[in-house]
């Protein structure tokens, strides 16, 4: 398989510190790749360089062939990355199903007039917009709650709406940074099990941040270990986990 995400000699500073150093990765098309490290690694920063919201100061970024380097987070979205956060990013005073469908809102179109009027093609774009949102509503599990306030969800469910919604951009690839922040065993079991259904059955690929050890070694098949910016280690889960370099970072020795 061809890689999805080709990173090279990616860095960024700011107020003269070195954020991120020479940061390299690649990822194959379908696979599920794991960023890890010590908080304060650098591995948001990372997201953040990936995903637009910051300019990297040197290095390049390709996805499926195409440089996204320095592009704008539109324009990244665009070209088929999608993104969660730590801190759950949904629009909490909109329904679920609504929540969903504005992440549709770049495969389907309809002029200003059209919605004002309720044109026919706003209506029939509003019904294939609202199948394709409850369909993936029902991937998650999260169908029966389609007309619930998003801030009424629990935890968990919300989180999985943030995944839903994202992928509702149909991307290649999709960055989880910490899904499992703040969920109980039981949430991270079931949140284990959505991540691998999603990979099956989406076909894309994801990268996926995490402090859950469990979580990491459970269901990626290579990591990367960031520490002050740079790269610790690389390589397969189990090799990397064992490597003396990487127990010693994360548990400060």
């Amino acid at each position: 398989m061809a890689d999805m995400l080709e990173i090279n000699n990616l860095g960024i500073s700011f107020g003269g510190l070195r954020e991120v150093d020479d940061f390299h990765v690649n990822i194959r098309q379908g696979e599920l790749y794991g960023l890890i490290g010590p908080n304060g690694a650098g591995k948001t920063t990372v997201f953040n360089l990936l995903t637009g919201v910051y300019r990297p100061d040197e290095g390049k970024i390709r996805l499926d062939g195409q440089d996204i380097t320095g592009k704008k987070t539109i324009e990244i979205n665009k070209a088929g990355v999608a993104r969660t956060f730590q801190n759950i990013r949904l629009f909490h005073q909109m329904s679920v199903l609504d929540n969903v469908k504005a992440g549709l809102h770049n495969h389907y179109h309809y002029s200003t007039m059209s919605g004002i009027l309720r044109l026919p093609v706003y209506r029939r774009t509003e019904k294939e917009m609202d199948e394709r949102a409850l369909h993936l509503l029902e991937v998650f599990d999260l169908a029966g709650e389609a007309d619930y306030l998003a801030a009424n969800l629990p935890y968990g469910k919300q989180r999985k709406l943030e995944i839903a919604r994202a992928l509702a951009t149909d991307p290649k690839m999709l960055l989880l940074d910490e899904p499992a922040a703040g969920m109980n065993p039981n949430e991270t079991a079931e949140l284990m099990e959505t991540i691998r259904y999603v990979l099956d059955r989406f076909h894309i690929t994801i990268l996926l941040i995490e402090h859950d050890m469990k979580l990491v070694s459970g269901i990626c098949e290579k990591l990367t270990v960031l520490n002050f910016g740079r790269v610790l280690a690389e390589g397969p889960t189990a090799e990397v986990l064992h490597d003396p370099e990487v127990i010693k970072a994360y548990l400060g020795e």
